[in-house]
């Protein structure tokens, strides 16, 4: 079922397709540029709480805790946020597609840059006592709530503007900005970590929580100067909406829905290698922080180049190839990587772990923007890829915490590898179900495949 918009809606709408002839051919390098710098300004927020869970929050939030628990109550509150992004994907997916991937994009980047300068701010245990994690908690769901338009939001915005032979590259380019952001995030941590722990507990942690300040005024910038895509300004002035874009949404393509929420539990891979392993490395086996803290940035800094290249062969090849080899290569190298931790052995941890997330893991990453969004028809991408994502995710936020329960001892990286090794043999069964897409038009995508003429070869 479908309406027509509001008459001054609609003449606004119509007013844009006539101002710009051109509407229709988009601007996929200025739109992805926009996700990129987005991206990675929104996820330094994100991630930054995940390095500050794994160092500090544990002494300085749950302190009456014995250790263990501490930890385990710090990255608990990690995977908290997380319980909000089901929540924000179900609300900022129907702003999207019924108002505009432009309006989701604005919101997200403000209220994330506003909630962590918050955490920046906010008193200690020892200050005030349980009110003190209470509202670490409580910023830390107004973070979940806004991840869970922002990825979806680019990753519409990237793949409507992009030409069809180079939709899985252009939309690398959000998930290229995750990285730097984690790069960003890893970055400012190591003079912080560097610190004396009288000062790291008392105002050092702090500083990479203010500094998102930043990200309020760079964000608006710049997503308050992108176009909205012509795919939604010409469905939009044609009236093709549907009037509940998530009742059509789950009417009509439920099963992509659940296709992408297995999928998306592969996000796993990085919440064990960015916190668990960390926490691991550092609390269990004993090894220095800055070093480890190393592992990532570098690893990170070769995921920012190896995200294109696979999105470049996932156009060429199909996406399903390139998500399967990638799922599975995180299945084994995962061990590995925990092994060397748990030996201490420098040259082998910083192998396995660039390997592990800097290559392999990178695969995954540079074709899921492209491969979830091919699943939909444009009236309802951007809440399709938003719930289906944030729901997987937010099974695999608490993957830490799991891991923490699990992993007992410095043996323990045996069961969490295992674990995490049968999450990624879940994407491998949910991508291998799917449709290959990369050959299919822009405009016919999500799409019931269309019949062969009879007499016809397959």
């Amino acid at each position: 079922m479908v309406h027509k918009p509001p008459r001054n809606g609609a003449r606004t709408l119509e007013r844009a397709v006539t101002d710009h002839p051109r509407a229709t051919q988009g601007k996929p390098r200025r739109a992805a540029i926009a996700a990129w710098i987005g991206s990675a300004l929104e996820y330094y927020d994100f991630f930054i709480y995940g390095t500050a869970a794994a160092l500090v929050f544990n002494k300085i939030f749950f302190p009456t805790s014995d250790p263990a628990t501490g930890t385990l109550l710090s990255l608990a509150s990690f995977g908290v946020g997380y319980l909000a992004r089901p929540i924000g994907a179900f609300v900022l997916g129907h702003v999207g597609d019924a108002f505009g991937r432009k309006r989701v994009l604005v919101f997200t980047v403000l209220l994330m840059g506003v909630s962590t300068v918050l955490v920046g701010c906010l008193p200690t245990y020892q200050q005030i006592g349980i009110a003190a994690p209470a509202m670490l908690v409580g910023l830390r769901l107004l973070q979940g709530f806004s991840a869970a338009g922002e990825q979806a939001g680019a990753n519409s915005m990237s793949l409507e503007h992009a030409p069809q032979r180079r939709r899985a590259y252009y939309t690398s380019f959000t998930l290229s900005g995750t990285q730097a952001g984690q790069i960003l995030a890893t970055a400012v941590f190591l003079p912080v970590a560097a610190l004396p722990e009288d000062q790291l507990i008392t105002w050092g942690w702090r500083v990479p929580f203010w500094l998102s300040g930043i990200v309020v005024i760079v964000g608006l910038v710049i997503r308050r100067t992108l176009d909205e895509t012509p795919v939604f300004v010409q469905e939009a002035a044609e009236g093709k909406q549907p009037k509940t874009p998530l009742t059509a949404l789950f009417r009509d393509h439920w099963a992509s829905v659940l296709r992408v929420v297995v999928a998306s539990v592969i996000s796993a891979v990085s919440t064990i290698f960015t916190v668990y392993a960390l926490s691991y490395a550092v609390n269990t086996v004993g090894l220095a922080k800055t070093p480890v803290l190393w592992v990532g940035v570098l690893a990170n800094v070769v995921a920012l180049a190896a995200i294109p290249l696979w999105a470049v062969l996932a156009d060429r090849i199909g996406r399903k190839p390139v998500f399967i080899g990638g799922s599975l290569g995180c299945a084994v190298l995962m061990f590995a990587y925990l092994w060397s931790l748990s030996l201490g052995n420098w040259p082998l941890i910083f192998t396995t772990g660039i390997l592990l997330f800097g290559v392999v893991y990178s695969a995954t990453n540079g074709i899921w923007p492209a491969f979830y969004g091919e699943m939909f028809p444009a009236t309802v991408r951007l809440s399709g890829m938003a719930i289906g994502t944030q729901i997987g995710f937010a099974l695999a936020g608490f993957s830490p915490s799991i891991a923490e329960a699990i992993g007992t001892g410095v043996n323990g990286w045996i069961a969490v590898a295992a674990f995490t090794a049968g999450l990624c043999l879940l994407n491998v069964v949910a991508v291998a179900s799917g449709r290959e897409t990369h050959r299919v038009p822009t405009e016919q995508l999500g799409e019931p495949r269309p019949k062969a003429p009879a007499g016809a070869p397959a």
